[in-house]
């Protein structure tokens, strides 16, 4: 691997974001709790801007490493993590917050897990 500590900075700004992510969704109950006040909005919103670090630090991860790193742990699906970036940042005013609350519930989880062991496997 090129270098070691860039992809461990790297992969430590995903977990970071990751566990953000799970900390701001703690007190959403359904889609609808995103949708129903300004304060689901809001959560809404800081959990999409974690989502874009998230799938930007994967692209950036993925190239560092010549595509060779994320493979390695299929249990993620690295494509759609890397386009849910895009899908936020280019259709963000016809987000489908369902789609974030999926992501929230199914697939950080997975992220957070695979990205410690990530971690440790290069440590």
């Amino acid at each position: 691997m090129s270098d070691v500590k860039l992809v461990r900075d790297i992969l430590s700004q995903i977990e970071c974001a990751a566990n953000r992510v799970e900390r701001r969704f703690e007190s959403i109950e359904s889609v609808n709790t995103f949708l129903d006040s300004e304060e689901g909005l809001e959560k809404l919103d800081a959990i999409c801007m974690q989502l874009i670090a998230i799938g930007e630090s994967l692209k950036n991860l993925d190239k560092i490493t010549n595509g060779e790193l994320l493979p390695k742990y299929p249990q993620v699906d690295w494509k759609g993590a890397k386009g849910m970036r895009d899908v936020i940042t280019h259709h963000y005013f016809n987000l489908d917050a369902e789609a974030v609350y999926d992501v929230c519930v199914e697939d950080i989880p997975v992220l957070i897990k695979t990205v410690n062991c990530m971690i440790n496997d290069i440590t």
